[in-house]
């Protein structure tokens, strides 16, 4: 079997429209601003007087000066070199040397602010929200950043990680068979649940299957084949871990791993919360650490699906058909052709 080249999976010159992650909020006070490079395009982050966080690109219109050297008035930004502003929207407001200011723009990209982090939207409008964890929807939510990693590989190699059902027993022993049954909630957003139980074979199993009323809970919810949220628990108490991810130069990945729970009041509550988000942690670093070795080496060259890797066929096909931009310059991407998989039983 042979794969024509995907449009978007694995290259390193192309990437998914959408939300990616740019940089802490705490690192942004009011009045600052700094230099950021993201999937390859050089930007500025800053925030102003009133708390807004704005990113745009990061050369003058005039004379091509960086802004990062420049100074926060207000609710605009001033470039070091001719002190010319520029709003939040990114319009010329201001010359020193002019009665009237020329009509020209620094081109400025949508911003959100979630999970303790700034989002920056890669296109003209943003067509969904920022990432959220299905079994919360958009309510607000308790959640804890929980480090920054850099990988040798795509970030939609370590996407396809979490869905990978035999390296579960390979790598991680797993005393279960996953079946991960995929559904596509729209253009850009996909789940993949599991679909088996817990043996009965093994008594301790056995007992631990009585805290699931169905099949043992594990599911990913993909955003933009770059930010993936998995759950993980009991009936009783979710556990949630997002992983989102932005890609290098290269092709390499560089994400942000986000522990997520309930919004609960009250000290019980509260409490709950932080136990829940600690015991997230320990879930996420104990499958990171397995997988770590083969993110430093792997070379991916998917050649011949099997029955086990339909969960990926299915999410390299659900990235092919979302919106494609060009890494470094975000321009839309055009299409070279379909990207053929087979499974090979």
């Amino acid at each position: 079997m042979s794969l024509k080249t995907p449009q978007v999976f694995n290259r390193s010159d192309r990437f998914v429209e959408g939300w990616y992650w740019a940089i802490e909020a705490s690192e942004l006070p009011a009045g600052t601003v700094k230099p950021l490079r993201l999937m390859g395009r050089e930007l500025v982050v800053f925030r102003t007087a009133s708390g807004r966080a704005v990113a745009m690109d990061a050369y003058c219109p005039h004379m091509g000066a960086h802004l990062a050297e420049g100074r926060v008035d207000g609710e605009g930004l001033r470039c070091f070199f001719h002190d010319w502003k520029f709003d939040a929207d990114g319009q010329c407001v201001h010359v020193p040397c002019l009665d009237r200011a020329p009509k020209t723009e620094a081109r400025t990209w949508p911003t959100a602010e979630k999970y303790g982090l700034v989002w920056v939207w890669t296109g003209d409008t943003p067509k969904c929200p920022v990432p959220f964890v299905p079994d919360y929807g958009e309510e607000e939510v308790d959640s804890l950043l929980a480090g920054t990693f850099v990988k040798n590989c795509h970030p939609g190699v370590m996407m396809i990680n979490a869905i990978d059902e035999h390296h579960f027993n390979s790598v991680h022993d797993l005393p279960v068979e996953l079946h991960m049954q995929s559904k596509k909630l729209n253009e850009n957003v996909m789940t993949f649940s599991n679909t088996t139980k817990l043996p009965e074979s093994n008594p301790i199993l056995r007992n631990l299957g009585k805290l699931y009323a169905g099949p043992l809970t594990y599911s990913m919810c993909y955003w933009f084949g770059s930010t993936g949220t998995v759950t993980v628990g009991p009936d009783l108490l979710h556990f949630h871990i997002m992983f989102t991810l932005r890609m290098l130069d290269g092709g390499r990945a560089e994400g942000r791993t986000v522990l997520i729970t309930k919004k609960r009041t009250g000290v019980a509550g509260k409490a709950l919360s932080k136990g829940a988000l600690m015991l997230s942690k320990v879930v996420g670093d104990y499958f990171a650490k397995g997988d770590t070795q083969v993110f430093k080496t792997i070379k991916f060259d998917f050649k011949t699906p099997t029955k086990a890797d339909h969960a990926i066929v299915d999410f390299i096909k659900h990235v092919e058909e979302q919106g494609i931009v060009r890494y470094g310059t975000w321009d839309p991407a055009g299409v070279e052709g379909q990207v053929s998989l087979e499974v090979h039983a």
